[in-house]
């Protein structure tokens, strides 16, 4: 699967209320709804509920906690402050000069962007799409068969030989782990976990697997780590999640693959030149990375 790629607001900011208001692209993408009621006049020019609502979309973090109508008039001051600013940019004539153009052009380019991803994309991605995706890849999925085991991680076989007679006397699994195993879980007394199939080397998942609940290894268990000592703890068949706890990760994995089908098949008809050579040797490194996944 290809990996999204991650995209920056590229937006113009004024101050509204002691804070930055960003205006990003996306806002763009939502058409203005009709007979949007006037909340306020400026100069004789509305500012309607449907400004109020991109305005308020685009508050910093730090109001999403505030009452509703906090974050409306937070909004409304904003976009009152917008239009000002706005209004005498364009009397000082701050249209006509080629750096606005030139952004105008951009952030007309990005709302098409967001537009296209609107209308060709998240359309795709219904629930409907979601739920086929779930029932074919995850709800169709076999149950897990997984085990909990500690394990004692020693540098040689003797002492993992001493160690298994030192069991067979009586001896405290968790404590021995914690006195003489070489491993990062020591601290827990060699508690690995649950863990299924392919989750740990070959001939340390062959060993535990072969155990019983109570059990532990009568030989040491060689990996290129050392020598093992294993003891399984419990065993349990892990069922695969449920549709509404993996809802929205599945919405987002389809909605990525959707949106980048589309964006290679107009890659793919496309004539694109990179004139600067390190930006053209990054890019198709990227886009070879990409492939790859």
């Amino acid at each position: 699967m290809r990996p999204i790629v991650s995209h920056r607001s590229f937006a113009a900011c004024c101050l509204a209320l002691g804070l930055v208001f960003a205006a990003p692209a996306a806002v763009f993408a939502q058409d203005p709804a009709p007979n949007m009621g006037v909340v306020a006049i400026v100069n004789g020019s509305p500012i309607t509920e449907n400004d109020l609502e991109m305005a308020q979309g685009d508050l910093g973090p730090q109001f999403a906690q505030l009452p509703e109508e906090q974050k409306r008039a937070a909004a409304l001051s904003a976009a009152i402050e917008i239009r000002l600013l706005a209004d005498r940019a364009d009397e000082e004539g701050l249209d006509e000069t080629d750096a606005f153009k030139s952004r105008m052009e951009f952030l007309r380019q990005r709302a098409l962007h967001s537009a296209f991803i609107e209308t060709n994309v998240a359309a795709e991605v219904t629930d409907e799409a979601v739920r086929a995706r779930y029932d074919k890849e995850i709800a169709a999925t076999p149950p897990t068969n997984e085990i909990r085991a500690r394990h004692i991680l020693v540098a040689t076989k003797e002492e993992a030989e001493a160690i298994i007679t030192e069991l067979d006397a009586g001896g405290d699994f968790e404590a021995i782990a914690k006195e003489k195993s070489t491993d990062g879980a020591a601290a827990q007394g060699g508690d690995l976990g649950f863990f299924g199939p392919g989750q740990m080397v070959p001939t340390f998942e062959q060993a535990a697997f072969a155990l019983e609940v109570g059990q532990f290894s009568k030989e040491p268990v060689q990996t290129q780590f050392g020598f093992h000592v294993i003891k399984v703890e419990d065993k349990r068949t892990q069922q695969p999640p449920t549709f509404e706890q993996v809802k929205e990760q599945v919405r987002t994995l389809l909605f990525r693959e959707t949106y980048f089908a589309a964006v290679q098949v107009l890659r793919d008809a496309a004539t694109i030149d990179v004139q600067d050579p390190a930006l053209k040797e990054a890019l198709g490194a990227d886009e070879d990375r990409d492939t790859a996944q």
